[in-house]
């Protein structure tokens, strides 16, 4: 047994292993330890990322660290591409494989991928640009509208990488967007956002008493604490925005933190019906202003302000 051990060692196999077989284990031993490490090193920066938020005093995530997140995810991912090239290219060398001798196979091999693999380079380059330009990162709400997608997707981002980007929506479902597949992205929480409450009131009240009880909920709205924390500044009463057969539709407006326009839409409507029913005036057939559809910021007026993630009632 002692020789037979001993002349396998030193024969043909156990001369591999001991060599080549040996420097590629360390090799793979040493990549899954990096990749380890990197994904360590994310989740480390991620969760600093988290806890800074949640310890902070502010309500809503800033758009630097929103960017920083997303730039880790992609870091990470690149890095660990990057790695399992440079591990393969080294076994390559050490195992002696002829590359010369690999061009011709893998030029063909190369234009078969090629056709196929066009989806997946158009994902890559759209997620490249997706994070570069910051149209969107983690735990912004967005809107996606998507190549053959009947309807948009609309929820807060989870994940972006540079292939595809993750989308909570309000029912909890996760959607999964290639980057390739977005023709256009809304943000609706990028720097601030605006809450727009349509208010309908039947043709035979009193407009002058009506803006008056308008007017007052605007200047008492900061005098409510949750409202006052997502506000930038006191709402405004834009007017008569439109008039119907027998109705009047007032407008109110407010600048709000990004991605608190529908929890301030709705703290408004009730403060709205409230004051309204103590003036004794109803909205058309009694119901009460709502929040509803999402409009781009070029469908406000031109004397209204700037928006941007705009939110219309109906």
């Amino acid at each position: 047994m002692a020789d037979r051990w001993h002349n396998f060692w030193h024969g043909e196999i156990g001369e591999w292993i001991l060599s080549k077989g040996l420097r590629i284990t360390l090799l793979v031993l040493g990549a899954l330890l990096a990749a380890r490490f990197i994904t360590w090193m994310v989740g480390k920066i991620t969760k600093r990322l988290e806890e800074g938020f949640q310890t902070g005093d502010a309500l809503v995530r800033s758009e630097a660290s929103k960017h920083r997140q997303a730039v880790a995810s992609v870091i990470s991912w690149v890095s660990l591409v990057l790695l399992g090239v440079v591990v393969a290219v080294k076994i390559t060398n050490i195992l002696n494989v002829p590359v010369g001798s690999l061009v011709a196979p893998a030029a063909v091999l190369g234009a078969a991928l090629g056709f196929g693999a066009q989806k997946l380079v158009q994902d890559l380059l759209s997620g490249f640009f997706i994070i570069t330009e910051k149209q969107y990162g983690f735990g912004d709400l967005v809107q996606l509208s998507m190549v053959g997608a009947p309807t948009e997707a609309l929820g807060t981002v989870e994940e972006v990488t540079l292939r595809v980007t993750k989308l909570r929506t309000p029912d909890g479902e996760v959607y999964t967007v290639p980057n390739g597949n977005i023709v256009r992205s809304l943000n609706l929480s990028k720097d601030w956002a605006r809450a727009v409450v349509d208010i309908p009131v039947p043709t035979s009240a009193d407009l002058n008493l009506v803006n008056d009880v308008l007017h007052q909920v605007c200047e008492t709205a900061m005098d409510d604490t949750p409202l006052r924390d997502l506000l930038l500044d006191k709402p405004a009463l834009m007017g008569v925005e439109s008039i119907e057969l027998d109705t009047v539709n007032l407008r109110m407006v407010a600048r709000t933190l990004p991605g608190k326009q529908f929890e301030v839409g709705r703290r408004l409507r009730a403060q709205v019906v409230r004051a309204l029913g103590r003036a004794g005036i109803v909205t058309v057939g009694g119901a009460s202003p709502t929040i509803g559809a999402i409009d781009p910021p070029a469908a406000v007026s031109d004397s209204e302000e700037e928006t941007q993630g705009s939110v219309r009632t109906r």
